[in-house]
């Protein structure tokens, strides 16, 4: 069965947001390790930061493996 395009961007959404509340929370626990201060409204700046580019990594990566399974069932 092939997954669609909308449901390969809902997927890769997913995933970011997953990733961005556990990046979130590693960056809470281990910044202080390497004294790097940061208040709460810095982590999500820094997160955000990095969110679209999961999003269009996650997309891409996922139409590729798309695009290798249906070639690959020919």
């Amino acid at each position: 069965m092939m997954q669609s395009r909308a449901m390969s961007l809902i997927e890769a959404a997913t995933n970011v947001v997953v990733g961005y509340g556990l990046a979130i929370l590693t960056q809470i626990l281990v910044f202080p390790w390497f004294g790097i201060e940061a208040a709460l409204h810095e982590h999500l700046a820094i997160g955000l930061a990095f969110v679209g580019v999961s999003l269009a990594r996650g997309y891409v990566l996922r139409r590729l493996f798309e695009l290798i399974r249906v070639r690959g069932t020919r």
